[in-house]
């Protein structure tokens, strides 16, 4: 069995974000850049599959340099070898013509996992279109992956008000998330990974030329939060006169 795992490097959720360039470019200074934390379900799937099954796990990022660290961090959590496309993401179907290049050049990966979306755009857009554009099946939004006997797979996946579950075949493309496995099955190098992480295969190929489809025109925070305003639990005629007067919600 040959596992694909499709990992994102982003912004750390503690950094502070702002912009360049009349709010058109992300500011990178300062940025500490981890593992999409959806890619993280995925991770620690994968090497549960590979322990179990024998499989050759392989970790595929379509960036530039500075996503090393990232990778050679999966490698410390168990990744047998990684493969770096060496551009930088502008969009997702940029993205994931790249991704579905090397699929089609390497034909013999039975499952491809990734998160259901990265925590930075959020567009859940380029496993789907690579699975599209390799004519292989694909589930988003896992929950639960099972195999079965010979190349059968049960997969469960959150749909609005319950979860649905899958019975199919191997080649697949899946989209996990919490849930996939427990959080405190989450995975960290040790300092044996880390030391062996350093000796593991880490291939950089070329981009293929693809076509640009979106252009970011301005990013934009949210709004600052307003102040709170503190009543005494016991002090509803004040509550409600706030309500009423100044929020203007009653």
């Amino acid at each position: 069995m040959k596992i694909l795992l499709l990992m994102s490097s982003v912004p750390d959720t503690t950094s502070k974000i702002n912009f360049t360039d009349g709010d058109t470019k992300f500011d990178e200074n300062g940025i500490q850049w981890v593992i999409n934390p959806h890619d993280e379900f995925a991770l620690t799937k994968a090497m549960q599959l590979k322990e179990k099954h024998g499989a050759e796990l392989v970790v595929l990022n379509v960036g530039t340099a500075k996503t090393e660290p990232v990778i050679r961090k999966v490698l410390a959590i168990g990744a047998d070898r990684a493969v770096r496309i060496d551009v930088e993401p502008t969009d997702s179907y940029f993205t994931a013509v790249q991704i579905a290049d090397y699929i089609n050049k390497h034909p013999e990966f039975d499952l491809i996992m990734a998160g259901k979306e990265s925590i930075d755009f959020n567009g859940g857009m380029v496993h789907g279109m690579a699975a599209e554009m390799t004519n292989k099946k694909f589930v988003n939004a896992v929950i639960g992956f099972e195999m079965k006997d010979g190349n059968t797979v049960e997969v469960s996946r959150e749909i609005e008000g319950g979860k649905e579950t899958i019975e199919t075949t191997l080649p697949l493309v899946i989209g996990g998330q919490k849930g996939l496995v427990k959080e405190e099955e989450l995975r960290i190098p040790n300092m044996r990974g880390i030391m062996m992480a350093r000796k593991k295969p880490l291939e950089v190929l070329p981009a293929v030329e693809a076509e640009v489809r979106t252009k970011i025109e301005k990013f934009e925070k949210p709004p600052v939060k307003g102040s709170i305003k503190m009543i005494d639990k016991d002090n509803l005629d004040e509550l409600i006169d706030l309500l009423h007067n100044e929020a203007k919600v009653i």
